[in-house]
């Protein structure tokens, strides 16, 4: 349920910045997404598995000598959002993780606690 959220997000966000939806059902979204999600070797999936351990941020960063672009993704992307009123739970809820100390447990309850929303409604970026 999260991946496919997530993928929701970043298609609201791309469709509000002038980008075709068909263009996140493709290695440049579904794809990238899925293989930050899963992949072993994702830095941004090792940083949310060492938080939601219970690890800080500077804690987690600290174990890694490589940045993990996700965060400051994760501001830029608020930043684009709030601009374009466009709607992003799940980057909200990573923010309040990484820069709010918010439990990532938390959060993920957080999130899988809103109510369920059409998949097949047309993109439009905007919030409803």
């Amino acid at each position: 349920a999260l991946v496919t959220r997530g993928l929701a997000e970043m298609t609201r966000l791309a469709v509000a910045l002038g980008g075709e939806p068909t263009t996140l059902a493709g290695l440049a979204g579904m794809g990238d997404l899925v293989l930050t999600a899963t992949g072993t070797l994702s830095r941004n999936r090792s940083l949310g598995m060492a938080l939601a351990r219970g690890d800080s941020l500077t804690a987690a960063s600290a174990k890694t000598r490589m940045v993990a672009e996700g965060v400051p993704t994760v501001r830029s992307a608020l930043a684009l959002a709030r601009r374009h009123d466009v709607s992003l739970p799940i980057c909200a809820e990573v923010a309040a993780v990484l820069f709010d100390g918010k439990p990532a447990a938390d959060a993920l309850a957080s999130l899988l606690g809103r109510a369920p929303t059409r998949e097949d409604a047309p993109v439009e970026g905007r919030r409803a």
